[in-house]
Formats: C-alpha cells, sequence, structure tokens
C-alpha cells in the first residue's frame, strides 16, 4: 500500500535507483518536510539515510494508523456505512495535515532506499490493511449479493497482502479483498488529488466532492448512508 514501507498491501518495496533528477528533487523537499533536513543536509551515507528514511516512514505511517483506528474506534453505531464514513474522513483529515508525510509513504519512492526486512513499519501497515479489509468486511453481508460469480481468487493478490487480511478477517473470501482494495482505491484517489493540488484549480469545494464520493460509495455498496 506504501512506497517506502516495504512489504505492504502494494507488496512492493520503496526501492528505486533510476528515479530521475525532477523525481529526486522532490524526495528531497519531502525529507525535509518531515525531518527539517535541508537538502544539504541529506547528503549522508547511504547506510546512514535508509536508517533516517526508515524511522521517518515508521513514524509517519505509524500515525496515520492511529489516526484511522482512533475514527473506526469512535464509530457507536454498527452501520457499516458510518465506519467507511469514518475512516476515509480521517485518512483524508490526516493526509491533508500531513501532506509531506503522506507523500513519503504513498508518493515517489526514495531513491536506492534499501527498507530493512518486512519494510520499516510493518505493525502499522498490518493496522492500516486490516483496517481497510475491516471496511469491506462489515460491508460484506450487504453487497456479497453483487459479487455473486465473482473470478476473483487467492492467486490474483500479493501473498503478503493476504497473510495480513486473512487471519483478521477469514469471513472475507477473494472477492471481498478485491472489494477492500476498491474502496482504498476509492479514497486514495481524491486524497491523492489533493493533496498534490491537482483539484485546487479546478474545484472550490473538495469536502463536497469527497462525501459525495462517500455516498456513492457506499450506495454502490448496497447501504443506504444516512445524512
Amino acid at each position: 500500500m506504501a512506497r517506502q514501507s516495504g512489504q505492504q498491501c502494494s507488496g512492493r518495496p520503496g526501492v528505486d535507483g533510476g528515479v530521475g533528477d525532477g523525481a529526486s528533487h522532490g524526495v528531497r523537499e519531502v525529507l525535509a518536510g518531515v525531518a527539517g533536513l535541508e537538502p544539504a543536509d541529506q547528503d549522508v551515507q547511504a547506510g546512514e539515510r535508509d536508517e533516517l528514511v526508515t524511522t521517518l516512514v515508521h513514524d509517519v505511517y505509524t500515525a496515520l494508523a492511529d489516526a484511522v483506528d482512533a475514527a473506526g474506534e469512535a464509530v457507536s453505531t454498527p452501520d457499516p456505512a458510518d465506519r467507511i464514513r469514518a475512516w476515509a474522513t480521517a485518512f483524508r483529515n490526516w493526509s491533508l495535515a500531513n501532506p509531506q508525510g503522506f507523500r513519503l509513504v504513498y508518493g515517489d519512492p526514495v531513491p536506492g532506499y534499501q527498507p530493512p526486512e518486512g519494510g520499516p513499519a510493518p505493525e502499522a501497515a498490518r493496522r492500516v490493511c486490516t483496517g481497510l479489509a475491516g471496511l469491506a468486511a462489515a460491508a460484506w453481508p450487504h453487497t456479497q449479493h453483487l459479487y455473486e460469480g465473482s473470478e476473483f481468487q487467492w492467486s490474483d493478490f500479493d501473498p503478503g497482502l493476504l497473510d495480513k487480511v486473512r487471519p483478521a478477517h477469514p469471513e472475507l473470501p477473494p472477492a471481498g479483498v478485491a472489494l477492500a482494495l476498491r474502496i482504498w482505491g476509492h479514497l486514495h484517489g481524491l486524497v491523492s488529488l489533493e493533496v498534490y493540488g491537482h483539484l485546487r484549480t479546478q474545484t472550490l469545494s473538495p469536502d463536497k466532492l469527497f462525501h459525495a464520493e462517500l455516498t456513492q460509495l457506499t450506495r454502490a455498496l448496497g447501504l443506504v448512508p444516512r445524512g
């Protein structure tokens, strides 16, 4: 799910030795924003830089996991639409309040970065992945009839993702795991556009757009959003 985070829901390490100068400059800006390091101070030995990036990703991703977990735990109703709305809103609010952190976790890989085995934030990764899967699991009794005859199989998914999701939500079939990824796509897409400034010149009401997206998402899942 995250670029610098090693084995995440995306199952891809945040290593890229071929990033161009433009992308590299962007990564330096992100490190400066998150760690307070000026670009000149980032020219350290590879091992020291990897340790710095690992620490930053761990702290940033843990903060995101804390935010979405707290939002989910605060929901007092069994309504899955309420859970989706709360989790999604927390994800967006944290991302907009911490744009450099969002870019560090979900943006361009740090050139040459070698994450530790298992990734720098495996526990945060597990929490976010299982949190997303939990949204799908809560909605599944209401939406499973829409996925009858689904062609998804376990082999369609990264083993690292399944190692996190299946023990936490054994009731989810392959189509349910696909649903979790689709929910993530709905949330992540608009949030990324906001974080990177692409919506700024397109709409004066990004809040309205995001909440309309959540309304359409819950309706597509066979849920009846309230309010």
